[in-house]
Protein backbone atom coordinates (compact mmCIF):
# COMPACT_ATOMS: atom_id res chain seq x y z
CA UNK A 1 0.00 0.00 0.00
CA UNK A 2 1.34 3.40 -0.96
CA UNK A 3 1.03 6.83 0.75
CA UNK A 4 -0.33 9.20 -1.84
CA UNK A 5 -1.80 13.02 -2.77
CA UNK A 6 -5.49 11.70 -1.54
CA UNK A 7 -4.22 10.25 2.05
CA UNK A 8 -2.17 13.75 2.21
CA UNK A 9 -5.36 15.53 1.77
CA UNK A 10 -7.20 13.61 4.00
CA UNK A 11 -4.50 13.41 6.97
CA UNK A 12 -4.72 17.53 6.33
CA UNK A 13 -9.04 17.36 6.81
CA UNK A 14 -8.00 15.64 10.05
CA UNK A 15 -5.74 17.90 11.37
CA UNK A 16 -8.26 20.46 11.16
CA UNK A 17 -10.93 17.85 12.42
CA UNK A 18 -8.12 17.85 15.78
CA UNK A 19 -7.79 22.09 15.82
CA UNK A 20 -11.20 22.09 16.47
CA UNK A 21 -11.95 19.71 19.18
CA UNK A 22 -8.78 21.61 21.46
CA UNK A 23 -5.40 20.11 19.73
CA UNK A 24 -3.00 23.15 19.83
CA UNK A 25 0.39 21.63 19.74
CA UNK A 26 1.98 22.19 16.22
CA UNK A 27 4.54 19.83 16.84
CA UNK A 28 1.39 17.30 17.73
CA UNK A 29 -0.62 18.21 14.65
CA UNK A 30 2.47 17.91 12.17
CA UNK A 31 3.08 14.48 13.15
CA UNK A 32 -0.60 13.62 12.99
CA UNK A 33 0.07 15.25 8.74
CA UNK A 34 3.11 13.39 8.48
CA UNK A 35 2.30 9.70 9.22
CA UNK A 36 0.25 7.76 6.90
CA UNK A 37 -2.49 5.86 9.21
CA UNK A 38 -3.77 3.74 6.46
CA UNK A 39 -0.37 1.78 6.59
CA UNK A 40 -0.98 0.96 10.51
CA UNK A 41 -4.65 -0.54 9.74
CA UNK A 42 -6.00 -3.88 7.78
CA UNK A 43 -6.66 -2.81 4.24
CA UNK A 44 -10.23 -3.56 5.07
CA UNK A 45 -10.27 -0.48 7.28
CA UNK A 46 -7.70 1.99 4.97
CA UNK A 47 -10.54 3.62 3.17
CA UNK A 48 -11.55 4.66 6.80
CA UNK A 49 -8.31 5.49 8.38
CA UNK A 50 -8.80 8.67 8.52
CA UNK A 51 -11.89 9.26 10.15
CA UNK A 52 -11.50 10.08 14.26
CA UNK A 53 -12.24 6.45 15.09
CA UNK A 54 -11.27 3.51 16.88
CA UNK A 55 -10.67 0.01 14.52
CA UNK A 56 -9.63 -3.06 15.53
CA UNK A 57 -6.27 -4.26 14.98
CA UNK A 58 -6.24 -8.05 15.92
CA UNK A 59 -5.49 -9.66 19.31
CA UNK A 60 -8.33 -8.21 20.77
CA UNK A 61 -6.59 -5.01 20.41
CA UNK A 62 -7.73 -1.62 18.34
CA UNK A 63 -5.71 1.76 17.04
CA UNK A 64 -6.56 4.69 19.08
CA UNK A 65 -8.96 6.95 17.30
CA UNK A 66 -6.53 10.12 16.16
CA UNK A 67 -7.75 12.75 18.83
CA UNK A 68 -6.59 10.31 21.68
CA UNK A 69 -3.22 9.71 19.77
CA UNK A 70 -2.79 13.89 19.55
CA UNK A 71 -4.18 14.11 22.90
CA UNK A 72 -2.07 12.03 25.16
CA UNK A 73 1.14 13.51 23.01
CA UNK A 74 0.18 16.74 23.58
CA UNK A 75 0.41 15.70 27.39
CA UNK A 76 3.92 14.50 27.07
CA UNK A 77 5.16 18.04 25.83
CA UNK A 78 7.54 16.35 23.60
CA UNK A 79 10.77 17.82 22.78
CA UNK A 80 13.08 17.15 20.01
CA UNK A 81 15.65 14.41 21.37
CA UNK A 82 13.60 13.36 23.98
CA UNK A 83 13.35 9.79 25.74
CA UNK A 84 9.71 8.43 25.61
CA UNK A 85 9.20 4.87 26.62
CA UNK A 86 5.61 3.79 25.30
CA UNK A 87 3.37 0.84 26.99
CA UNK A 88 1.57 -0.38 24.31
CA UNK A 89 2.98 -0.81 21.10
CA UNK A 90 0.01 -1.53 19.12
CA UNK A 91 -0.60 -0.87 15.91
CA UNK A 92 2.67 1.02 16.08
CA UNK A 93 1.04 4.37 15.24
CA UNK A 94 1.31 6.27 18.11
CA UNK A 95 5.15 5.10 18.04
CA UNK A 96 5.47 6.76 15.08
CA UNK A 97 3.58 9.62 15.72
CA UNK A 98 6.15 10.34 18.50
CA UNK A 99 8.85 9.72 16.15
CA UNK A 100 8.06 12.29 14.14
CA UNK A 101 7.70 14.73 16.59
CA UNK A 102 11.69 13.90 17.34
CA UNK A 103 11.40 11.86 20.59
CA UNK A 104 13.61 8.93 20.81
CA UNK A 105 10.88 5.84 21.53
CA UNK A 106 11.47 3.10 23.51
CA UNK A 107 8.12 0.94 23.36
CA UNK A 108 6.72 -2.42 24.67
CA UNK A 109 4.17 -5.04 23.72
CA UNK A 110 2.88 -7.78 25.59
CA UNK A 111 0.75 -9.34 22.40
CA UNK A 112 3.14 -11.48 20.23
CA UNK A 113 1.31 -11.03 16.98
CA UNK A 114 0.95 -7.51 17.43
CA UNK A 115 4.85 -7.50 18.06
CA UNK A 116 5.74 -9.51 15.41
CA UNK A 117 3.39 -7.41 13.03
CA UNK A 118 5.15 -3.67 14.15
CA UNK A 119 8.87 -4.82 14.54
CA UNK A 120 8.64 -5.75 11.05
CA UNK A 121 6.65 -2.56 9.61
CA UNK A 122 8.09 -0.08 11.57
CA UNK A 123 12.03 -0.02 9.87
CA UNK A 124 10.35 0.31 6.75
CA UNK A 125 8.86 3.34 7.18
CA UNK A 126 11.57 5.89 5.69
CA UNK A 127 8.90 8.80 6.77
CA UNK A 128 9.69 7.64 10.56
CA UNK A 129 12.76 9.56 11.49
CA UNK A 130 14.18 9.35 14.29
CA UNK A 131 13.42 5.23 13.82
CA UNK A 132 12.16 3.39 17.59
CA UNK A 133 15.37 2.48 19.65
CA UNK A 134 13.93 -0.13 21.11
CA UNK A 135 10.97 -2.37 20.48
CA UNK A 136 10.32 -5.04 23.07
CA UNK A 137 8.01 -7.53 23.77
CA UNK A 138 7.49 -8.18 27.72
CA UNK A 139 5.28 -7.07 30.43
CA UNK A 140 4.18 -3.42 29.90
CA UNK A 141 3.64 -3.03 33.98
CA UNK A 142 7.35 -3.58 34.66
CA UNK A 143 8.93 -0.79 31.79
CA UNK A 144 12.14 -1.06 30.83
CA UNK A 145 14.14 -0.42 34.24
CA UNK A 146 17.68 -1.14 31.97
CA UNK A 147 16.94 2.15 29.72
CA UNK A 148 15.63 4.35 32.31
CA UNK A 149 15.30 7.16 33.23
CA UNK A 150 12.85 8.56 30.22
CA UNK A 151 11.90 12.44 30.27
CA UNK A 152 7.94 10.88 29.54
CA UNK A 153 6.37 7.89 29.62
CA UNK A 154 2.94 6.97 27.50
CA UNK A 155 0.53 4.53 28.22
CA UNK A 156 -1.89 3.56 25.62
CA UNK A 157 -3.91 1.00 27.40
CA UNK A 158 -6.29 1.36 30.22
CA UNK A 159 -4.76 0.81 33.85
CA UNK A 160 -6.56 -0.03 37.32
CA UNK A 161 -3.44 1.86 39.07
CA UNK A 162 -0.34 3.42 38.07
CA UNK A 163 2.47 1.00 38.13
CA UNK A 164 5.03 1.95 40.10
CA UNK A 165 8.19 0.70 38.21
CA UNK A 166 6.74 3.11 35.67
CA UNK A 167 6.48 6.20 38.22
CA UNK A 168 10.64 5.03 39.03
CA UNK A 169 11.59 4.98 35.45
CA UNK A 170 10.72 8.97 35.15
CA UNK A 171 13.40 11.37 35.36
CA UNK A 172 12.79 14.35 38.15
CA UNK A 173 10.73 16.79 35.63
CA UNK A 174 9.06 14.04 33.72
CA UNK A 175 5.75 13.04 32.34
CA UNK A 176 3.50 10.01 33.08
CA UNK A 177 0.37 10.07 31.04
CA UNK A 178 -1.81 7.27 31.81
CA UNK A 179 -5.84 6.37 31.40
CA UNK A 180 -6.60 5.27 34.76
CA UNK A 181 -9.91 3.13 35.21
CA UNK A 182 -11.98 0.11 34.89
CA UNK A 183 -15.23 0.33 32.00
CA UNK A 184 -14.03 4.11 31.46
CA UNK A 185 -10.77 5.99 32.10
CA UNK A 186 -9.45 8.67 33.13
CA UNK A 187 -6.58 10.33 31.61
CA UNK A 188 -4.07 11.32 34.41
CA UNK A 189 -1.13 12.99 33.77
CA UNK A 190 1.73 12.84 36.46
CA UNK A 191 4.73 15.39 36.54
CA UNK A 192 7.70 14.00 39.06
CA UNK A 193 8.95 16.69 41.04
CA UNK A 194 11.24 15.05 43.25
CA UNK A 195 12.62 11.33 44.45
CA UNK A 196 9.76 10.89 46.56
CA UNK A 197 6.24 13.98 45.37
CA UNK A 198 4.50 14.01 41.98
CA UNK A 199 1.73 16.59 40.39
CA UNK A 200 -1.52 14.81 39.19
CA UNK A 201 -3.50 16.31 37.05
CA UNK A 202 -6.98 14.56 35.45
CA UNK A 203 -7.65 15.39 31.66
CA UNK A 204 -11.35 13.83 31.12
CA UNK A 205 -13.19 10.48 30.27
CA UNK A 206 -11.74 8.40 27.50
CA UNK A 207 -12.00 4.50 26.63
CA UNK A 208 -9.12 2.28 26.05
CA UNK A 209 -8.26 -1.62 26.12
CA UNK A 210 -7.25 -2.95 29.98
CA UNK A 211 -3.73 -2.87 30.73
CA UNK A 212 -3.27 -6.32 31.39
CA UNK A 213 -0.40 -7.88 33.64
CA UNK A 214 2.09 -11.10 33.07
CA UNK A 215 0.70 -12.63 30.06
CA UNK A 216 4.29 -13.50 28.55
Amino acid sequence: MKDTAKHEGLRNQLVTVLKEKGITDKNVLEAIKKIPRHLFLDSSFADYAYQDKAFPIGAEQTISQPYTVAFQSQLLEVKKGHKVLEIGTGSGYQTAVLCAMGAIVYSVERQKELFKKTLNLLPKLDIINPKPKYLSFGDGYKGLPNFAPFDSIIVTAGAPIIPEPLMAQLKIGGRLVIPLGEEVQIMTLLIRKNETQFEKHESGEFRFVPLLEDKN
